[in-house]
């Protein structure tokens, strides 16, 4: 079943200062050359301006890049697979990393995603090589269908000496294959700098990996889905997509920039809320659809005390989930929810959609957007150009960007608990399921003074890859998509970093009215 046909069933260091400038829709149903070298328009040149900068980030950032970090070979699956006993720990903490191999040795080496004069990784370290075993077959518990693994660790990653940030660990066996482990190296605290929040509960909810996810059974089918899975066992396929798909690229960016930067998970925030404090922004990135309660409370919470926050995808914040034995198990019964033992303790934290009962509570009020559908693909049309975020980009009212919108999108959605004023700065017609509805790019600041910027696409990540050699090529988004992203993402970037955004840039002119009627 496909992934919304499922929704269907489912009835919906230092810095240093530079200078430098109602549901209408279908529910039911290489990085870009840095900004400044191509206007969106194609007419010319803009330079980008240069926000809050940091001494680590730029140094980091400065060292020699690997260019052979990607996979070349798959191989089979059972060629060479792993995970860590950690989704994320913070450099030094005690980390194992669990392998299985039919070969007889590999090799670990530990990439750091970064900006790195292009090359997007740095080598960090490379482990001598590993006597290969093959594992034991997974077991699938019955009562919840949840796959673990159980396998014994491998060997211990010591990662003193390992900076702060987004790593993958590339599995390479003696016999050619290779496979990935995703790792985030996270921050104690990100006072005064743009914490960067990975989706790790939503990479999991989708691993199909030993037959079941969140979305299906070993059969294929909703019913036979999984109520809980496991961070113990290995991602399918390569090991990373949700990250090389909908994350990488923002980190990228965001480490060319020079950007003060913190990394941590949307689980690590549900865990421990502090990591939030003084940190000037937060950014939720292409896909993040699964957060706990307690996570977005504590989002929220950041908000409402000035902390920017940046939602760079669609269909976030959709699900609420519970995450079980100290972060290893994410919980979501959706529309078994009655099956849930909350909800017969605390209906509050039962595992179903935000949206949905009980103890509705719909991802808009604090998103600023409402999520409506599956499948699309459809232009971004530009509707507020004259906006700071689009700032240098050359773009005028009408002006499109093909394929930017989709698969899944936001729109603002009067009939939803909405933030106010809000200006919709971005409203694209589409087609979704047969039902017409339009995407919007909206914009808001709290009281705070905090701002939150919601992009109404799950491509606005991808796009800051357009036309590259890691755009994939499926979506058909070009260059100039790739340029009209990255610029508007710097300006983001750039103001977001300086603090609460109504201290020093425009705030909303609200715009409903004038959109919708």
């Amino acid at each position: 079943m496909t992934r919304r046909g499922v929704l269907g069933a489912a009835a919906v260091a230092g810095a240093v200062v530079g200078v430098g400038s109602g549901l209408a829709g279908c529910e039911s149903g290489g990085v870009a050359t840095p900004a400044g070298t191509h206007r969106a328009d194609g007419t010319g040149a803009t330079p980008a301006p240069t926000g809050v900068q940091s001494a680590a980030t730029l140094a980091e950032n400065a060292k020699p890049g690997a260019t052979d970090w990607r996979i070349t070979r798959l191989g089979a699956p059972e060629d060479i697979e792993g995970y860590t006993d950690r989704a994320s720990a913070r450099p030094g903490e005690p980390l194992a990393l669990h392998v299985s191999t039919t070969a007889p040795a590999f090799t670990v080496s530990a990439y750091r995603v970064g900006w790195y004069g292009g090359a997007q990784a740095r080598l960090v370290w490379r482990s001598q090589r590993v006597t290969g075993t093959r594992q034991a077959a997974a077991v699938i518990e019955p009562s919840t269908r949840t796959v673990r693994t159980g396998w014994r660790p491998t060997l211990a990653l010591d990662t003193r000496d390992w900076p702060e940030g987004a790593y993958l660990l590339r599995l390479d066996a003696v016999n050619g294959s290779q496979r990935w482990v995703p790792l985030i190296l996270r921050s104690q605290q990100a006072g005064g700098r743009v914490l960067v929040m990975h989706g790790t509960a939503t990479w999991q909810a989708y691993n199909t990996w030993g037959g079941t996810s969140l979305y299906q059974g070993v059969n294929g089918s909703y019913g036979s889905r999984a109520l809980k899975v496991s961070f113990d066992r290995p991602y399918a396929d390569e090991g990373a997509e949700k990250f090389l798909v909908y994350e990488r690229a923002l980190v990228v960016l965001a480490e060319r920039l020079g950007l003060p930067l913190a990394y941590t998970t949307g689980i690590d925030v549900h865990t421990d809320p502090s990591v939030l404090g003084g940190a000037t922004a937060v950014m939720s990135l292409g896909h993040d659809e699964y957060w706990t309660p307690q996570q977005r409370k504590s989002v929220t919470k950041a908000r409402d005390t000035g902390t920017n926050i940046a939602f760079l995808g669609a269909n976030t914040c959709f699900r609420r989930i519970r995450v079980e034995d100290d972060g290893r198990t994410v919980v979501c019964y959706k529309t078994d929810y009655r099956d849930d033992p909350a909800y017969m303790q605390d209906r509050a934290l039962t595992t179903t959609d935000f949206r949905s009962g009980p103890a509705a509570d719909p991802e808009s009020s604090m998103t600023g957007v409402f999520y409506e559908g599956y499948p699309t693909d459809a232009p971004y049309v530009v509707h507020t150009p004259d906006h700071w975020l689009f700032e240098g980009t050359g773009v005028r009212a009408g002006d499109s960007f093909a394929h930017l919108v989709g698969v899944e999108y936001d729109r603002v959605t009067p009939g939803a608990p909405t933030p106010r004023p809000i200006e919709i700065l971005a409203h694209s017609p589409l087609v979704c399921n047969g039902n017409h509805s339009h995407s919007d790019t909206a914009y808001y600041t709290a009281r705070s003074g905090a701002g939150v910027f919601a992009s109404g696409t799950m491509r606005w990540v991808e796009g800051l890859m357009a036309g590259g050699r890691d755009d994939g090529g499926d979506h058909g988004m070009d260059a100039r998509t790739a340029a009209f992203v990255t610029r508007t993402t710097e300006n983001l970037l750039n103001a977001f970093a300086l603090g609460p955004v109504a201290n020093h840039r425009p705030g909303p002119k609200d715009n409903v009215q004038a959109v919708y009627g």
